[in-house]
């Protein structure tokens, strides 16, 4: 296939050795499937700003410091320079992050480097060697859900003991490869500590993770894993091998009903939503 004009760079200096095919395109980046030596890799191709449809960058980016004060003012007032500093925030924020992720455990695809704007990180793949389906393209029976959504929720707990949270977790962006879950797309990041969204993304995460697994296995809807790791994180007791209930004191009995129905309801809208994604999808091929 023809070299991406954003990829010519690394081909001619011999960092990639081929471009195979695109893999997606999404809100923030195009993927491409490239070759190193003998390696299949994933080389994702941050998008410009203007081009980006993620909007809300400024809540995400709360908290993440800067070391160089001149940076960090310019930053604050927006000048030229300052956004500038801060589109290089965003983009170097899922590298930092998946360094920091693959050091702790988390199910993250190893990072091979950032070049020129430009992500090398494993290809997820499936017992075939295919790209690795999105956790929203697979069936599951009852065992296999609920055994995912323990494993996910693990998996939030590590990425909390490591400081971070994912902030924009849903079945779009996990992978399933045949030893489990593995978690993608993360430019948008928050530090737990010094972000005050941190809480009301854990919940929206954990939450996007049991509307899809109740799915299959209702009874996970009247769990509260939020509260409850958020509860453990707060008084310190939070370990990366925790062992979770899914039980909270900090929730009254009676909104279990009330939250149960809201989850409900959200699965139909993002259904709803995906549908609509698809058919729009299915008229652009024509």
């Amino acid at each position: 296939m023809k070299v991406p004009k954003r990829l010519q760079p690394l081909v001619a200096d011999g960092v990639i050795d081929e471009v195979i095919y695109p893999l997606m395109s999404g809100k923030e980046a195009q993927v491409f499937v490239v070759r190193v030596g003998d390696q299949y890799l994933c080389a994702k191709v941050y998008k410009e700003s203007k081009q980006r449809s993620f909007k809300q960058a400024a809540v995400y980016q709360e908290g993440r410091g800067t070391r160089n004060s001149r940076r960090a003012r310019a930053m604050q007032k927006k000048s030229k320079f300052g956004q500038k500093e801060s589109e290089q925030a965003w983009l170097s924020a899922e590298v930092d992050a998946l360094y920091r992720l693959a050091e702790a455990e988390v199910r993250v695809p190893t990072p091979h480097g950032f070049v020129d704007g430009v992500l090398l990180m494993d290809l997820i793949t499936d017992e075939h060697g295919d790209p690795a389906p999105r956790l929203d393209d697979v069936e599951f029976d009852v065992e296999t859900a609920a055994e995912f959504h323990r494993i996910m929720m693990q998996e939030i707990v590590r990425m909390l003991c490591a400081g971070l949270v994912h902030g924009d977790l849903s079945p779009f962006n996990v992978l399933v490869e045949p030893e489990g879950p593995v978690i993608i797309d993360l430019p948008q990041a928050v530090n737990a500590a010094g972000n005050n969204s941190a809480k009301m993304m854990l919940v929206r995460d954990i939450n996007n993770m049991t509307r899809f697994f109740g799915q299959f296995d209702t009874r996970l809807l009247t769990t509260h894993y939020a509260e409850e790791i958020w509860h453990l994180y707060e008084r310190g007791d939070l370990h990366p091998d925790s062992t979770l209930t899914g039980e909270s004191d900090q929730v009254a009995v009676e909104t279990d009903i009330a939250t149960m129905l809201r989850i409900i309801e959200d699965a139909r809208e993002e259904e709803a939503d995906r549908q609509a994604r698809m058919n729009a999808s299915d008229e652009d091929d024509y």
